[in-house]
């Protein structure tokens, strides 16, 4: 028999590049080949596109890119273009996991009737710390304490420059300040002068040159945090709708269920660290434990991040996450499923063990 070709899409989010998912893709793809037989697998990463707009057109932008792409690899692949032969599994970080959900049901509500098959043939959507019922509120909070604590460090230094030269230091306090003066943090690429405001409104008189110079190094960690998540929400303006989110996750379990469309979400989660954090730390918001999508979300522990977004931008940098490899296991096991499922087939327990064994040595090989 000839070959299946499945076609796996990795689509980055907010402010991702090229190189958000590092090798992940390519160690997904070994362990398939290896695991599953008779199967040829290509993953294929999205290319880097604006994550600011209207999220609507960069769903229409995706779903234009990848029926032609499946299109020409169908073609390529002697299986006649547009016969809906590839199969596709949908990969989305961050954000990318709302544009490859609104993409399928976009597909999904295109049919021309309900009977129709659904082309392309996607056959699971898995998202990546994606915030589907929103961020969660916590974030914000830590990050911008965080913030807190960068500047009163840096205040600290002026403090200790201004007594060197006999001057009367500023005030090392930092409570009561309002959030937008952290939020007014810099990008890269800005300068003292745009970036002195945002000093200054949380106390600090900066006038020192010495003193300048070593807070503007620690600039990138004033406010980073707040503002990160801050523009996070800029992005995706609906967000804020609680009912529109809750639809969303509806239709995708409705999808799973009428189609055979694998939904999976997992999410990061900070085990407790006392004193400070005393109860588990997520990214995003997760469904009540009763509710019917509760399932499709799968935990993704880091025992190494400092806090929720280092653990969200570091999910695919084994350096920086200890549950890096277990992810990929589970990612892999998610798609191995979908696939045997779409092939019609139900493997055994003993299978399912021995298959787990041959894919954990791939995962190490790569």
């Amino acid at each position: 028999l000839p070959s299946d070709l499945l076609l796996i899409v990795f689509i980055h989010g907010f402010k991702g590049t090229d190189t958000t998912f590092e090798n992940f893709p390519s160690r997904i793809e070994h362990v398939l080949t290896e695991i599953i037989e008779n199967l040829k697998v290509e993953c294929v990463l999205f290319p880097a596109y604006e994550t600011k707009g209207q999220l609507n057109a960069a769903v229409e932008h995706f779903a234009d890119w990848l029926t032609t792409l499946t299109v020409q690899r169908e073609v390529a692949d002697g299986q006649g273009g547009g016969a809906g032969k590839t199969r596709i599994v949908l990969c989305g970080h961050s954000m990318g996991g709302l544009l490859a959900a609104d993409a399928l049901l976009a597909f999904v509500n295109s049919r021309p009737d309900k009977s129709a098959p659904l082309w392309p043939n996607i056959i699971a959507c898995i998202a990546f710390d994606t915030p589907y019922l929103g961020l969660h509120p916590a974030v914000f909070k830590n990050s911008a304490t965080k913030a807190v604590e960068y500047a009163g460090a840096a205040r600290a230094v002026v403090s200790d420059v201004f007594s060197l030269f006999g001057k009367k230091g500023a005030s090392s306090g930092v409570s009561g300040q309002p959030p937008h003066a952290i939020a007014a943090a810099p990008t890269e690429e800005s300068g003292w002068a745009k970036w002195a405001p945002a000093a200054y409104a949380v106390g600090g008189a900066l006038v020192a040159g010495a003193a300048a110079g070593t807070a503007y190094y620690r600039r990138d960690d004033i406010g980073t945090g707040y503002s990160w998540a801050t523009d996070h929400m800029n992005y995706v303006r609906n967000l804020w709708d609680e009912e529109a989110l809750r639809k969303r996750m509806r239709d995708l379990n409705d999808v799973q269920v009428r189609l055979g469309v694998t939904f999976r979400s997992f999410y990061t989660l900070l085990p407790p660290a006392p004193p400070s954090f005393s109860s588990p730390r997520t990214f995003v918001i997760l469904p009540q434990r009763t509710s019917p999508i509760a399932a499709h979300f799968l935990p993704a522990i880091n025992h190494q991040a400092a806090d929720e977004i280092q653990a969200h931008t570091n999910m695919f940098n084994p350096r920086s996450n200890d549950g890096y490899y277990q992810l990929g296991l589970d990612t892999a096991k998610i798609i191995r499923e979908a696939v045997m499922s779409a092939r019609g087939i139900i493997e055994s327990g003993d299978t399912e063990d021995r298959k787990d064994a041959e894919a954990a040595a791939a995962m190490e090989e790569t």
